[in-house]
């Protein structure tokens, strides 16, 4: 409805024809257009379409809430906030009420002693999309009247009598009337507080305090949790994850395609580093790959996971590298293996190691890239194929290489390197000096993780040697 035409009263909205709906009924309805017209339902959410995304579709018509369970950074908080985009663009409410009362038929007292006074004169307003969406991270200080509400200290003070429901404060539950609202990390809800929304979740009532009223709330509940959390921090009490209608299991990205798009999406970017470095897919291979090594390996909590932010801050970090190099040089660049060592910040943080020894993580992260290296030098060549450099080096070609290291003297080094140039050749587009560099470290580094070279470290650099 164009908001010229918006009605300004109750008597307008009524002569408009205007028909209530819940917003249960109110999301199925946009759901079920959505489906009907093809419309993708979680644009930028990647790897979900044959698993998560039909699952909460059922759920939606089904008229269910729902929770979402996966481990750290697999999208839950964003899918939550898309459900958004399945509610009208506008709603009407009563003007000037604290939990968005229907126009129609009000439940809180404020709005019905308006309407006593006023009748359909009442003045409405139009509530928008994104105003109908509320979150809440769950954390053990939460208390009921931060969800519920509470007395009103300063409205008593004001002459009110304790009896009064105009005393009461409505907490964040109350005030996403007509919304959705979302729970994150339900688990860590403390028991206490995870009893005090059963009315809300089955009755769909709230009670606060003493006082005998009830509020009917038309509210669609979502909450996440991670696995983990049932375990180690607390856990969804039964009653209450029975009156959820669907839980629903989230998970990564199930091929490396799939985690460099979320990436290729995600990461930060600068218009200063997008001119001056260019990235091979083979590099890019390789951030995925460490990620995908690392949600197997038995050195790292798989309990915990092993979040997309990973593979986001790798690539993030790869590019900084790369980046800082051009600067110096005063060249293009592209990421090289010699940048790798760079994103051992960048992991640390962000796994959890099974084992506590000192030191241990770092060991851990450096075999995850070289497995990682060797797994996609794997996917490009056999070490088969470069026996005529493997005897250039026996006969005491030496190359060495590192991430300060100029890349046009790279470009000298690979006419050193024979019919090892046509291999080479495979994996760079043009002749551009910093694609050179990069290919000549991952194929260096390609033999010498098959055990076909030795490499030493000198002041940071690498040498490449028979």
């Amino acid at each position: 409805m164009p908001k010229g035409s918006q009605p300004k009263t109750i008597a307008e909205l009524r002569d408009s024809g205007f028909e209530p709906s819940t917003v249960k009924q109110e999301v199925r309805k946009n759901l079920v257009a959505k489906i009907e017209s093809g419309e993708q339902l979680f644009p930028g959410i990647i790897g979900f379409e044959d698993t998560v995304t039909p699952q909460v579709e059922n759920a939606l018509l089904a008229g269910q809430d729902l929770i979402l369970l996966g481990e750290r950074g697999q999208a839950k908080s964003r899918l939550t906030r898309h459900l958004t985009s399945l509610l009208d663009e506008t709603i009407p409410v009563i003007a000037g009420c604290e939990i968005n009362d229907s126009p129609i038929a009000p439940i809180c007292r404020y709005c019905r002693d308006k309407i006593d006074a006023y009748g359909d004169g009442v003045a409405i307003e139009w509530l928008p999309r994104e105003r109908r969406y509320s979150e809440k991270l769950a954390t053990p200080d939460i208390s009921v009247a931060d969800l519920i509400g509470e007395i009103d200290p300063v409205r008593v003070a004001e002459g009110r009598y304790l009896s009064d429901e105009l005393t009461i404060h409505y907490g964040l539950i109350p005030r996403t009337n007509r919304g959705i609202f979302c729970i994150n990390e339900l688990p860590d809800l403390s028991e206490r507080i995870q009893v005090s929304l059963f009315n809300l979740m089955q009755e769909r009532d709230i009670q606060i305090k003493g006082y005998r009223i009830m509020l009917p709330l038309d509210l669609f509940i979502v909450a996440t949790a991670n696995p983990e959390d049932y375990t180690n921090r607390g856990r969804i009490i039964t009653p209450l994850k029975d009156r959820y209608g669907a839980q629903i299991r989230t998970h990564y990205p199930q091929t490396a395609e799939q985690e460099l798009s979320i990436v290729d999406q995600e990461y930060v970017r600068f218009e200063d580093t997008s001119e001056r470095v260019s990235v091979p897919e083979y590099m890019r291979e390789v951030v995925a790959e460490i990620t995908s090594l690392a949600r197997r390996s038995p050195e790292i909590n798989q309990r915990s996971g092993v979040s997309l932010r990973v593979s986001i801050a790798n690539y993030e970090t790869l590019l900084s590298s790369s980046f800082k190099r051009g600067l110096r040089l005063n060249e293009r660049a592209s990421p090289r293996i010699s940048d790798l060592p760079a994103l051992i910040a960048s992991m640390n943080g962000k796994l959890e190691m099974e084992s506590v020894e000192e030191g241990r993580e770092y060991r851990v992260v450096e075999d995850l890239i070289k497995k990682a290296v060797l797994n996609v030098f794997g996917r490009y060549f056999s070490a088969a194929e470069f026996d005529d450099l493997l005897v250039r080096f026996e006969n005491g070609l030496v190359v060495e290489a590192g991430a300060d290291a100029a890349s046009s003297a790279y470009v000298g080094r690979l006419e050193e390197m024979g019919e090892a140039k046509e291999l080479v050749a495979r994996i760079i587009e043009g002749d551009d000096p910093a694609s050179v560099a990069s290919a000549v470290e991952f194929v260096l580094e390609g033999l010498h993780l098959n055990r076909l070279l030795n490499r030493d470290e000198i002041d940071g650099n690498f040498v490449y040697k028979s």
